[in-house]
């Protein structure tokens, strides 16, 4: 069966790093890929930009792009929005045999203890981690950082390209092929600031910024949807 890769995120905005690793993981483990944006990261705080223009600009993003899709259960669902509910609601649907991975930034790896009920994200899917240029994921350093997490997953790496073979429980690396510069953060600052931005998202996504007003100063009002 076909891995669903589930790619999680507020993406406030959407920018051309995301979809660089949307595409990387889609390509190397012929996977589709699941964004799934969330409404109300426990972990992040409040969003910039509300639920209907983050959906909207990610489906301008990967128009035209295979093997990406949307996946909004994360919006529709009240409360915060848990990756293990996710996860739970996914399993039910997908059924039992379907391999699923869950893809964490190797940032975010370090932190995956403080996760709601984060143990049980390997009952229901793989962890697969992005490991990003000068951000290597080392056991050692893993291990003194975040001892509980290193000793999770220990037991449960392989390869990243063998999480297909399996429905659930396994910890895996997929190195990204060169540096990616864009952050969302960054992003915002250079719109309030008035600095170059464009290059960093799509042409259809900066259109739809400009033409909304998305994430500029307070005293300017947005257009309508």
């Amino acid at each position: 069966m076909r891995l669903q890769v589930c790619y999680g995120g507020t993406f406030d905005p959407v920018h051309t790093g995301h979809l660089a690793i949307a595409c990387t993981v889609r390509d190397a483990l012929a996977a589709d890929v699941r964004l799934i944006p969330a409404a109300d990261p426990p972990h992040k705080g409040e969003t910039h930009a509300d639920a209907a223009h983050r959906l909207r600009m990610l489906a301008l993003a990967i128009a035209g792009e295979p093997g990406l899709v949307i996946d909004a259960r994360e919006l529709r669902r009240e409360g915060p929005s848990y990756t293990v509910d996710t996860l739970r609601d996914l399993r039910a649907e997908l059924g039992d045999q379907a391999p699923i991975a869950w893809l964490v930034g190797s940032d975010s790896l370090v932190q995956l203890h403080t996760w709601h009920r984060w143990r049980e994200l390997f009952t229901y899917a793989h962890v697969l981690v992005v490991e990003r240029v000068g951000s290597r994921v080392d056991p050692g350093s893993l291990g003194r950082h975040s001892p509980d997490v290193q000793a999770e997953i220990g037991p449960r790496w392989r390869r990243a390209g063998e999480l297909s073979a399996s429905p659930a429980g396994g910890f895996a690396v997929l190195p990204l092929p060169r540096p990616r510069p864009e952050s969302s953060t960054e992003l915002r600052r250079r719109l309030v600031a008035g600095e170059p931005w464009q290059d960093w998202v799509s042409p259809a996504v900066a259109a739809y910024i400009v033409r909304h007003h998305l994430y500029a100063p307070r005293h300017r009002s947005p257009a309508p949807l």
